[in-house]
């Protein structure tokens, strides 16, 4: 029989395992805590639960506990980690930290079958879907080496979160909980590609959380060219799911632009980028796209970047320049993970 990883369940879940057991009720809320406040990665180590309970938990269940393979620290505090997972798979995480506190950038599938043209992530395509628990387990870890709290998230690591549903809102779940670390879902942002279907489906779960679209062009010819999600999900259905989701939720959503020279960079893209998110109040985020080997795509100048946003903020457009962070460690997604398997390839 496959074990299942007690740390994927969301405190009701678990209250509700326990009871088939034949648990008291109160035990779900310790072991909650052993596995979010406390971060055990051992079941002996619940010392106030019961042996024969900790041995038929060991033998059905396994706590997700990834190992750092790698970490890379750049010179401006980010810190990359390579985690290698249960089943010898690998990840990225990534800590950054702000003025505001440390943000973790996780991880939520192995690989990704989107297939972004600037984005290491998914040039091996997807391998599988992490669960709950090893999401949070990417938070712990990260937490654990540096010796600081994490007080944000952003769901913008290796794989598209809205691919993974079902297990990315357990995690959600999981990491809100007051029982456990209790990071407020207005500290969490997640990153879709624009799987309109799953844009529905999170709009009327009414969350708190930040939507960030990764956008990345105005229109079909260019975003297709960049994300082949488009083919899928046109700009114009995905900027009307964007409208849908505001309207339901009452949040703002951001989308994210990466910068690509001679591609969607020109006054004509800003001002076509302009009229498309006019009256949605919304926030666009440029970001000077890290080098990634195998990419045919190179960052637009510093300077073209400020051109850029200082045209949209003319055309009445919140824009901003994301700080560019780790660019000294391979911080780009994905680009560790590759590393490891050409590396691994080789042995």
């Amino acid at each position: 029989m496959d074990k299942k990883c007690l740390s994927s369940y969301t405190l009701e879940q678990l209250a509700a395992q326990l009871k088939e057991m034949g648990q008291p009720a109160f035990r779900a809320k310790q072991i909650f805590h052993w596995l979010h406040q406390k971060h055990v990665t051992e079941f002996s180590a619940m010392t106030d639960q019961p042996k024969t309970l900790l041995a038929k938990l060991e033998e059905e269940f396994y706590i997700a506990a990834p190992t750092i393979q790698r970490r890379q620290q750049s010179k401006d505090g980010t810190v990359k980690y390579l985690l290698r997972l249960s089943d010898g798979n690998c990840i990225e995480t990534v800590v950054m930290r702000y003025t505001y506190g440390n943000t973790v950038c996780v991880s939520t599938q192995v690989g990704c079958r989107m297939g972004c043209r600037f984005c290491a992530s998914t040039q091996a395509g997807r391998v599988r879907n992490l669960e709950a628990g090893e999401i949070a387990a990417e938070i712990y870890a990260a937490q654990k080496d540096i010796g600081e709290r994490i007080s944000h998230i952003v769901l913008m690591g290796i794989g598209e979160p809205l691919d993974n549903f079902d297990n990315v809102m357990d995690f959600l779940t999981i990491i809100s909980c007051a029982d456990g670390v209790n990071i407020g879902m207005r500290n969490i942002s997640l990153s879709t590609c624009g799987v309109v279907p799953q844009i529905d489906r999170l709009a009327e779960k009414k969350l708190q959380l930040t939507l960030s679209i990764s956008l990345h062009a105005p229109n079909n010819k260019m975003r297709s060219q960049m994300m082949p999600v488009n083919d899928a999900y046109p700009v114009e259905t995905l900027i009307a799911a964007c409208r849908r989701y505001q309207k339901i939720t009452g949040r703002r959503i951001s989308f994210e632009y990466s910068m690509v020279r001679g591609v969607n960079d020109s006054p004509a893209t800003a001002k076509e980028l302009a009229n498309l998110i006019k009256g949605m109040g919304a926030h666009v985020n440029l970001i000077p796209i890290n080098p990634v080997d195998g990419s045919p795509y190179s960052a637009t100048d510093a300077e073209n970047v400020k051109r850029f946003q200082k045209m949209l903020m003319d055309l009445g457009v919140n824009a901003t320049v994301r700080r560019r962070l780790g660019s000294d460690i391979s911080a780009a997604c994905g680009q560790l993970r590759r590393e490891e398997a050409a590396k691994e390839e080789h042995l």
